[in-house]
């Protein structure tokens, strides 16, 4: 009884932690790259943007606000403008912005206008 506790508590200590990583996302598992084709994730690229801080306008998407890092707490403040071409699709309907290691937009996903 004591070796299968201690197997378990092996398996629980191989788990990331707070759950899911930027490498267990949607983005990652599919693969996805931008259109100079670079990889859109990587570990800790990718935010969640908060609904209230990404509008549309003709010009494209106007990002002014707050995001969540994938997998961590931590929160990241972004202003630009994503020219309407540059953004793909997000299949789970929130706005996405994954980054370089230099913090440059690497790929940003919005849902379907309209939805």
């Amino acid at each position: 009884m004591q070796r299968i506790a201690a197997l378990l508590l092996f398996a629980v200590a191989l788990l990331p932690p707070g759950g899911a990583t930027a490498h267990d996302s949607w983005i990652s598992r599919g693969g996805l790259r931008n259109s100079a084709g670079e990889w859109c994730c990587g570990a800790g690229d990718c935010a969640v943007m908060d609904a209230k801080a990404v509008g549309l306008t003709s010009a494209g998407y106007i990002v002014a606000g707050y995001g969540t890092i994938l997998g961590t707490n931590q929160r990241e403040r972004y202003r630009e403008t994503v020219p309407l071409h540059e953004a793909q699709p997000s299949p789970d309907g929130a706005y996405w912005r994954c980054r370089r290691p230099d913090g440059s937009r690497r790929c940003f996903f919005a849902p379907p206008p309209g939805s």
